[in-house]
């Protein structure tokens, strides 16, 4: 699954911000593609309009642009939970609440101390709307840096520095907090915890790798702004909350489970999967391919067997039919009677007619016989029913009258054609 990880331009302030601008004169925006969200495949600066296409989009703001709060989560229905943290924090932020923008942790409830990050709600929506109407859809909007364990500390160039002063600047992430400042004088120092937490890591964009390391007195990790970036997008933050956040949930819970599964981790199931259905489409042709020789066999024998036996018949239309009448015809000219005659269905009665039992009228119609045979018993019938089963007869009694008929024909069994 690619994921395009863009990063949102610092948030204007009165005098330069401690954190760079990510975004390019002319509102290019500064991204980084990766097929697997791990390694970098492509980094650089575009228009919205022209930003690479992917499955997962990821905003990215800078640390400078979050603060953080920790306090009870309130027992409110999510309808209502952005109001209410609007209302628990009034007093601990600076700005008016109202016009602030807040979220919650992930897995955050009711009742427990969480952490709730807090940005400017009209610049944040003004970004994400800038970038959805050029049609690129924000999935989700994570910040830079959070509090967690263990410390983290990752230096970079502040805005307003030229290339022969390199202006530092720190962020430090802990389980108390996020802060950025810039890393000269004293005070910067002394806002890091003495000793070092042994824990700590530190990571540095390449162009200040070397004066971190003498600032700091030992070696940090060297890590581009677009690997940083990369990293953030991992994040388990989500600052689409409440109000902003995604419309059309339905249909984006959908496209986040299509996403899922055309991901790397999906990819042997997918092969499994299209390995079957081609395994079956194969299957069944072939099992088709062979119904169909036998079948196309069997017909040849069947036209075999009608020209041999009767060579008289020039064109094969449908065998079993033209086998059966020319037989019914070789039949009637030898005037032997058919199996539907009056001569079979009495000769039939006669091989199991019970014995001191008159016949007063029969009638024959259809290839029915009706016999009017009063006074019989149930042995008697069932006997006679037995007897002729094995002949292919149908033997019903009702109303003192005994009626026999010949057994419907078995599915694919040859049909009689017309008498001649």
């Amino acid at each position: 699954m690619t994921t395009l990880a863009v990063s949102i331009a610092a948030r204007p302030r009165l005098r330069a911000a401690a954190q760079p601008s990510a975004a390019q004169p002319g509102g290019d925006f500064a991204f980084v593609l990766s097929d697997d969200g791990l390694i970098v495949q492509r980094e650089g600066h575009a228009a919205a309009a022209l930003l690479p296409k992917a499955d997962l989009v990821v905003a990215v703001l800078a640390a400078a642009d979050v603060s953080w709060h920790r306090i009870v989560c309130p027992k409110a229905p999510a309808a209502r939970m952005g109001a209410a943290l609007a209302g628990v924090l009034e007093e601990a932020v600076l700005d008016d609440a109202q016009l602030l923008h807040f979220a919650l942790a992930p897995g955050a409830k009711g009742g427990e101390r969480v952490w709730v990050a807090a940005t400017d709600r009209a610049w944040l929506a003004a970004e994400i709307g800038a970038l959805e109407k050029a049609g690129v859809r924000v999935d989700r909007v994570v910040p830079a840096a959070w509090p967690d364990e263990p410390p983290c500390g990752h230096f970079f160039e502040s805005a307003g520095g030229d290339d022969r002063n390199i202006d530092l600047s720190l962020t430090w992430a802990h389980a108390d907090g996020v802060a950025t400042w810039p890393v000269r004088g004293g005070l910067a120092r002394a806002l890091l915890p003495q000793p070092l937490p042994p824990e700590a890591r530190f990571t540095a964009t390449p162009a200040v790798a070397a004066p971190a390391e003498r600032w700091l007195g030992t070696s940090v990790a060297v890590l581009t702004p677009a690997e940083y970036a990369l990293q953030a997008a991992r994040s388990l933050w989500n600052l689409r909350q409440f109000s902003l956040a995604p419309k059309h949930r339905g249909m984006s819970a959908l496209r986040d489970v299509m996403r899922r599964l055309r991901g790397t981790a999906w990819r042997p199931a997918r092969w499994g999967l299209a390995s079957l259905i081609a395994v079956q489409v194969l299957g069944l042709n072939l099992a088709a391919w062979q119904q169909r020789s036998e079948l196309q066999t069997k017909r040849g024998a069947m036209d075999s067997l009608l020209r041999s036996a009767h060579p008289q018949v020039r064109a094969v239309l449908d065998a079993p039919v033209q086998m059966q009448r020319e037989t019914d015809a070789l039949r009637v000219a030898a005037g032997r009677p058919g199996e539907g005659d009056l001569e079979a269905a009495l000769q039939a009665a006669a091989s199991a007619w019970p014995p001191q039992q008159p016949v007063q009228t029969l009638a024959y119609e259809g290839g029915r016989l009706t016999l009017a045979a009063p006074g019989w018993s149930e042995a008697q019938i069932t006997g006679m029913s037995e007897a002729l089963a094995a002949g292919g007869w149908i033997v019903e009694a009702a109303d003192g009258r005994i009626t026999l008929s010949r057994a419907p024909v078995a599915a694919g069994a040859a049909t009689s054609g017309p008498r001649t």
